[in-house]
């Protein structure tokens, strides 16, 4: 049971919570060992958490699950991973993750806790929601910026807040287009509110968060705050690079569209992996350097 389990789980997803370690790195924290720990934690947390209510969705969509051309294969669909073991699991990941949250403090386990009540709607009910299923999944970005910020008890940019919530409406809505395509005709038979989308409909949302990401980090590279900060203007020298990572990943879901999950192929895209990596290191350089 120990692959069908792992993939059911779906680690590859793991890489969202990333975004828990957004503000240690702008709150130049990770030379300090003792908050690095407690950042471990938050992100195996959210690990812990995210796979939690992934097993409690198939277990429920399970049939729909079984129509769908790529959710078919999964674990708990397949049959490939018996419904009491995936029930079990759910249970003790969601029991790991609410204990590793107390052992940091009470508001990482508040915000834990509405992460989980969030998925838990959006599971059973904010899904048929149009507009609304779209901001339920993007909360879930913001509240692990919060939740990285209420680890090492630092207070969260609202710049950064801002550039989260529009970068976690640009992939939901942009995740949600890929899916009305991809599905075609079939589309509400599998996902009920892709009959309130339209390709048209999410192309003019994609464009609004687009802009709004674009614009809201430009202007935080630009404050004067961050630039008091740090010391220096330099973070504009990174714009180039965001920019180029929200292209090219409008270019994987309107150009080259595939039968993957989104996450998954941005992973496995050169181009985008390593425009990342250079954002990544150029902003440690400039913050730190």
């Amino acid at each position: 049971m120990i692959l069908p389990l792992m993939k059911a789980m779906r680690p590859i997803q793991w890489v969202k919570n990333v975004f828990v370690l957004a503000p240690i790195v702008f709150a130049e924290q990770l030379a300090d060992p003792d908050l690095l720990i407690k950042v471990a934690l938050a992100f195996i947390a959210f690990c812990f958490a995210a796979s939690c209510i992934y097993l409690v969705n198939d277990l429920r969509d399970r049939e729909d699950d079984r129509l769908h051309p790529l959710k078919k294969n999964r674990p708990i669909a397949s049959g490939a991973l018996p419904v009491p073991v995936a029930t079990g699991a759910a249970v003790v990941l969601g029991l790991l993750a609410m204990a590793i949250s107390f052992s940091l403090n009470l508001v990482f386990l508040a915000i834990l806790a509405v992460y989980i009540v969030i998925n838990l709607l959006y599971s059973s009910w904010l899904k048929r929601k149009v507009i609304l299923d779209v901001m339920a999944v993007s909360s879930g970005y913001v509240l692990r910026v919060m939740a990285g910020g209420a680890a090492i008890d630092v207070e969260v940019s609202k710049w950064l807040l801002l550039c989260s919530i529009f970068l976690a409406l640009f992939l939901i809505f942009s995740k949600r287009r890929h899916e009305l395509v991809l599905l075609a005709g079939d589309a509400a038979s599998h996902r009920s509110v892709l009959s309130h989308y339209s390709p048209a409909f999410l192309d003019q949302m994609i464009n609004v968060v687009t802009a709004s990401t674009v614009v809201s980090y430009a202007l935080y590279c630009v404050d004067q705050g961050t630039i008091e900060r740090f010391g220096t203007d330099n973070l504009i020298y990174t714009i180039p690079l965001v920019l180029f990572g929200i292209f090219r990943y409008l270019y994987l879901i309107y150009q080259q569209p595939e039968e993957r999950n989104p996450t998954e192929a941005l992973l496995s895209d050169v181009p985008f992996v390593v425009n990342v990596v250079l954002w990544g290191v150029l902003v440690l350089w400039i913050v730190y350097g």
